[in-house]
């Protein structure tokens, strides 16, 4: 099933009728960094099941609301959680909150998420900013732009050669240097989850170029270069690269380390905003 232009306005319309403001902003929380949306203010709440044709989320960590309010004097729309595709939905379906943004007006889209370590100099806690990605779920023939091309929103061919807006990279890594935060750079490869990688998927990882690793994302910066959305991406590293098999990975260290992480992407999100 391709999501159609009317679904999105639909979607979009259930949303405007409940809005105080016009959101310029729009961000999306990745697992265990779903409590910035509390920094929100003035928030409206509008749950995920609220919202005709929203895919809910079901992952632990992910609270499945859009917060939308005033943050460092943005007006921004938080997405408090977001869908993946190992959940069973297709990737239109887990891009159609872009699509919502979009037909509301949003210019730029910071996205989060935690991602594992491929780079062996990353360790759990640091962030890192996405300076490009590998698409490998969308190389296989899941590219959430695959089926009749949305003509209101871009071209059938959109270029992904600056898929991260080189201005907001810029930005953050002013905000980071006056933080005293130090930011790694890299590239994210987007895989479809929900299993880890093995050691040997992630030698091959590395091998072609990746810094870290995750299970979205890609997907939601593709449809909003799509619709010319500029896009800011960070990675919060939850995890070590395990390179040799000699360690386990879990989703609740994932969840543990976002409580490290979020300070850091708060001062970083905020820092960005006063700066726009």
């Amino acid at each position: 099933m391709y999501i159609t232009i009317e679904m999105i306005d639909k979607a979009t319309q259930a949303v405007k009728e409940r809005l105080e403001r016009k959101p310029r902003i729009g961000i999306i929380l990745g697992s265990g960094l779903g409590s910035l949306a509390e920094s929100v203010q003035h928030p409206v709440i509008i749950p995920y099941s609220e919202i005709p044709g929203w895919p809910t989320s079901t992952v632990i960590g992910h609270s499945g609301r859009l917060v939308i309010g005033e943050l460092e004097g943005q007006d921004v729309m938080v997405m408090q959680g977001r869908i993946h595709y190992y959940e069973g939905y297709t990737m239109q379906q887990v891009t159609l909150p872009v699509r919502v943004m979009q037909r509301l007006g949003i210019e730029i889209l910071i996205i989060t998420n935690a991602a594992g370590a491929i780079n062996p100099d990353f360790v759990p806690g640091d962030v890192m900013l996405i300076t490009d990605h590998l698409n490998l779920v969308g190389m296989a023939g899941l590219n959430p732009l695959i089926g009749p091309n949305l003509d209101e929103f871009g071209p059938r061919f959109p270029d992904m050669s600056q898929a991260y807006d080189r201005e907001l990279c810029n930005i953050a890594r002013q905000v980071a240097q006056r933080a005293n935060l130090v930011l790694r750079e890299g590239v994210y490869v987007g895989l479809s989850g929900p299993s880890f990688e093995s050691p040997a998927d992630l030698r091959f990882l590395r091998l072609a170029g990746a810094d870290a690793v995750g299970m979205s994302t890609v997907p939601e910066v593709i449809v909003a270069r799509h619709g010319g959305t500029r896009v800011l991406g960070f990675s919060g590293i939850s995890n070590k690269a395990n390179l040799d098999g000699n360690t386990i990975t879990t989703h609740e260290e994932v969840l543990e380390a976002g409580r490290i992480l979020v300070p850091k992407l708060e001062t970083l999100i905020r820092g960005v905003l006063q700066t726009l």
